[in-house]
């Protein structure tokens, strides 16, 4: 008989190990310590530095900028999962290869629609994937020449089919690209992702491709079909890969063979952030995605400095630092674990998005409003009662002046920092009483996550209402 705490995959199969999931498991994830910790440390500068990035057009252009390479990171987490040291270098290539493509096509009235456009961008990578996958499982081609070779023959038929940047994108697409407002069909794509990539953390698929990726002799001889489950990474990876494709598309409205070849080293390194290991065998998307914001925000705190000529530079500065930072936190996580042995990263996650709340209401909001209208709301005299107002009922209200105005648009953020407190409150008495339920997780962070940014936003713009004209003229 088995022993019943030792997972095991097919009939008759040896006992093996099943590597800590970050995503189905509810104990310590200590590797996910550094990539929210940076999250967090590089928010706060971003706001001190430029408080716009918390508004409606600011985090709706953060989108947009940071929608391919979150879904680039979800491409290569597919392959680097699967173990053998399987690191797409070619996943930026092959996103310029998509959209060079798809606009010369589009030119020629080839495809229009949306669903011919995302029918072609999905079968194109799906194409080039399994070409590899077949490449590396049959001639045994090691998979750093395979995707390097891919990279240089990519690169240069890019080149081939658009020489400069150019062409026009669809018109319902370059509407993506406006970054005007937070909800927009580049953030549906990004949810709709990650969503997807959750859904598939649950699977006995998914389960088998971390096996392979931990031990692949281990795994095969346990059962596993080690070749369907490298072809279906490689699979998967081409689709996160041809949608990265498409919001690149719709972010520069054009073809640009060159641009996108930037997006592997940053990939590599927000997936090296966000906790994945090289090796294969471990990885998850919410690390993928802290990763992939988290080089958006260094670009973007970045750039609110003047470095002059040498602004690039020390941006590849800032993420060569950080990727060897992220390594050195890997090689120190068996010391973490000895001294971390409950490391909850939602309750951390949780207490630091409180912080940077704080923050975010304090640069954001507009105290020098508060002085002006307290000073009109003083110096205007009660008024002596009419006798409409002693014929209001007790349960009738008469209209607002301009002083209840005043004291209404001064009470409001305060009110709901006070609501919001409370609600993170109530979680974490949740978090604390349902923490033994392995399913909550992924949730908690995607409510977390929008109850900061729906608060920012709303704090934000009700900073942006101007006073009313009545209250100006009196201050005036």
């Amino acid at each position: 008989m088995n022993d019943m705490s030792t997972p095991t995959v097919g009939l008759g199969a040896v006992p093996i190990k099943m590597p800590d999931n970050p995503v189905r498991d509810g104990g310590s994830t200590p590797y996910l310590l550094m990539p929210i910790s940076v999250l967090f440390l590089l928010l706060i500068v971003a706001v001190i530095r430029s408080p716009s990035l918390i508004t409606s057009a600011g985090i709706g252009s953060a989108i947009i900028v940071a929608a391919p390479l979150v879904l680039a990171t979800y491409a290569l987490m597919a392959n680097v999962i699967a173990g053998r040291g399987t690191v797409d270098l070619s996943v930026g290539p092959l996103i310029g290869f998509i959209n060079v493509t798809m606009i010369q096509l589009f030119a020629a009235g080839y495809i229009e629609s949306p669903i011919a456009i995302f029918v072609y961008a999905i079968a194109v990578g799906i194409a080039y994937q399994l070409l590899m996958g077949l490449i590396i499982i049959f001639i045994r081609v090691q998979p750093i020449i395979v995707s390097l070779s891919g990279y240089l023959a990519l690169s240069g038929l890019n080149l081939v089919i658009l020489p400069r940047p150019g062409g026009v994108a669809p018109d319902w697409m370059m509407s993506w690209g406006l970054g005007t407002s937070i909800v927009s069909p580049v953030l549906i794509i990004v949810v709709i992702a990650t969503l997807a990539w959750l859904a598939f953390g649950q699977t006995a698929f998914y389960t088998h491709l971390r096996l392979m990726g931990s031990d692949e002799r281990a795994a095969y001889t346990s059962g596993i079909p080690i070749t369907i489950v490298r072809l279906g990474a490689h699979a998967i990876a081409g689709c996160f890969a041809a949608l990265a494709a498409i919001t690149f598309t719709s972010l520069i409205s054009s073809g640009d063979p060159s641009q996108g070849t930037t997006y592997t080293l940053i990939a590599v390194t927000a997936l090296v952030l966000g906790g994945a290991s090289l090796a294969g065998g471990r990885g998850g998307v919410m690390g993928s995605l802290f990763g992939a914001l988290n080089l958006y925000l260094i670009t973007y705190v970045l750039a609110t400095f003047n470095f002059g000529a040498v602004q690039s530079f020390v941006t590849d500065l800032a993420y060569g630092t950080i990727l060897v930072a992220s390594l050195l936190l890997t090689l120190a996580l068996p010391f973490i674990q000895r001294h971390i042995k409950n490391f909850s990263p939602l309750l951390y996650f949780v207490a630091l998005s409180v912080v940077v709340f704080g923050v975010i209401l304090h640069a954001t909001y507009d105290y020098d409003r508060l002085a002006p209208e307290s000073a009109v709301a003083q110096a205007q005299a009660p008024s002596p009662t009419t006798a409409a107002d002693r014929s209001i009922g007790p349960l009738e209200t008469r209209s607002l002046g301009d002083e209840d105005a005043a004291a209404r648009r001064i009470a409001k953020p305060f009110i709901f920092a006070a609501l919001l407190v409370v609600l993170v409150a109530v979680l974490l008495r949740v978090l604390v009483s349902q923490s033994d339920r392995k399913d909550i997780g992924p949730l908690i962070y995607l409510v977390i996550a929008g109850i900061v940014l729906l608060s920012a936003y709303m704090v934000s713009r009700n900073a942006d209402i101007a006073a009313p004209p009545a209250l100006t003229r009196e201050v005036r």
